[in-house]
């Protein structure tokens, strides 16, 4: 089995949750015997063709010419990324191994619609987050561009898979999708990262450096958009304060910050909250290592993986109860929830932690034993095996295997031959991205939320 990874992020280029995902399964898939070539876009800090010591094959494209804005760089990102799939594909047709185009997020659409419908190929789509869930509702033309798009991907997709329950039900609730037609696979995390060892009188340098002594630290991660719930933990930092003064908040990520910056200030926090910026690797795992509780007081959330990375870490996780973090955090078993949107409830869930070092102890522990069973990066690559293997013998046994130009079928090299897809592939095929008109499927008081700004986002 081969997959074509398409995807707009990959490391060392990390934007989002994408990135850290495909990675780890595509891992996981090659261990597992499965040839995996993530097609991404190029980045400074690699190679534009490699082959990691996973086995996995990664090929970065380069955008044609300077975007004008994000979208015109994502459309330019499909069209580079058509061609060198073309490539790979007219290098590989002739043996007929099954081959699975596998898109993540919207992002990747207009290139995975195009091969699949040239080549007769399946395609399964992976939704991470919705633009409507993101942003409480469309409200401008940009958005309503991403909405239409996501739809088109659900739409194009032979399978689509979710993170969480929660994400099924907004797929199907937004864009009509056959609630047999989602397949529900969790998030993993590598909790091997994070143990790495750490002397203790280093670790006490390290977090000296951060905190006094006598503080417990507060961590957060993530970036710095409304709906990952910042502004609700920086106001229930003066609640937390009044009750345990020795607390210092620690803000991690990366993004504009001024205005957080600025009503801590306000607010005479100063010397209790501190912005790191952007961590990745070893310096982010140090981060949680040296934690005494890590919170994530999302808005929305499809999944949550920073809560993962804190059970992994040994940290205690409060998080809100927002979309599927519910479903990672199970409350005072491998975590605490709080109500989202509820700088109160967040605050009471952060002191109850602080506060009792026994439940602290408890909820790591479980945590840790679920991460084994459910958030195991080889059982959830073996789900998704299941998954491109369910695919492709319903590919083989619809009328898309008779008209493809995989060789499983009478006539397939004529039929590539007729559409000259060997000659497109070596002269760069143009790609034209047209903009499908498309109803907005869902009801329209899903859309009657106050409009908030908004930092733009993928």
């Amino acid at each position: 089995m081969r997959v074509m990874m398409l995807s707009w992020e990959y490391p060392p280029r990390i934007v989002g949750g994408i990135s850290p995902h495909v990675s780890d399964l595509s891992k996981q898939l090659a261990a597992k015997g499965i040839e995996v070539h993530v097609v991404t876009k190029a980045t400074p800090l690699a190679p534009d063709d490699e082959i990691e010591e996973s086995g996995v094959s990664v090929h970065r494209v380069h955008l044609a010419e300077e975007p004008n804005d994000f979208l015109h760089e994502i459309q330019l990102l499909n069209q580079a990324t058509d061609v060198r799939v073309r490539q790979l594909l007219e290098a590989w047709r002739d043996q007929g191994e099954p081959t699975i185009f596998h898109a993540h997020d919207w992002l990747s659409l207009d290139a995975a619609r195009e091969l699949k419908y040239e080549y007769k190929l399946p395609m399964i789509a992976t939704v991470h987050a919705t633009e409507a869930g993101r942003h409480g509702g469309i409200f401008n033309d940009t958005s309503k561009y991403i909405h239409e798009q996501e739809y088109w991907l659900t739409y194009e997709a032979w399978r689509i898979i979710v993170c969480s329950e929660f994400m099924r039900s907004e797929v199907c609730r937004l864009f009509n999708s056959p609630y047999d037609k989602v397949d529900v696979i969790y998030n993993g995390v590598d909790a091997k990262k994070f143990e790495f060892d750490w002397a203790e009188a280093e670790r006490a340098k390290h977090r000296a450096m951060l905190a006094r002594p006598d503080e417990k630290i507060v961590m957060y991660v993530g970036r710095f958009v409304r709906e990952k719930g910042i502004h609700v933990l920086l106001n229930a930092a003066s609640s937390v304060l009044s009750e345990e003064p020795n607390t210092k908040f620690l803000i991690v990520g990366g993004g504009h910050r001024d205005r957080f910056e600025k009503f801590v200030h306000w607010a005479g926090l100063q010397d209790k909250v501190l912005f790191t910026g952007f961590m990745a690797n070893r310096s982010l795992h140090q981060l949680y290592r040296v934690a005494d509780v890590a919170v994530f007081p999302s808005l929305y959330e499809p999944f949550g993986i920073v809560a993962l990375e804190g059970m992994a870490a040994g940290v205690p996780v409060v998080a809100s109860d927002a979309g599927g973090l519910k479903e990672v955090v199970l409350h005072d078993v491998t975590g605490t929830l709080s109500f989202a949107n509820d700088s109160g409830s967040l605050a009471w869930a952060i002191l109850s932690v602080l506060r009792d070092p026994t439940k602290a102890a408890k909820l790591t522990e479980s945590a840790r034993l679920r991460l084994v069973n459910d958030f195991n990066w080889s059982h959830l690559a073996d789900q998704t095996i299941n998954v491109y293997n369910r695919v492709w013998n319903e590919f083989l046994n619809s009328y898309w295997a008779e008209t493809t130009l995989w060789p499983v079928s009478p006539g397939a090299k004529e039929r590539a031959a007729a559409l000259q897809v060997k000659e497109r592939a070596e002269k760069g095929n143009q790609l034209t991205i047209e903009r499908p008109a498309v109803p907005i499927v869902a009801k329209p008081e899903h859309f009657e939320i106050e409009a908030e700004e908004s930092e733009a986002e993928t």
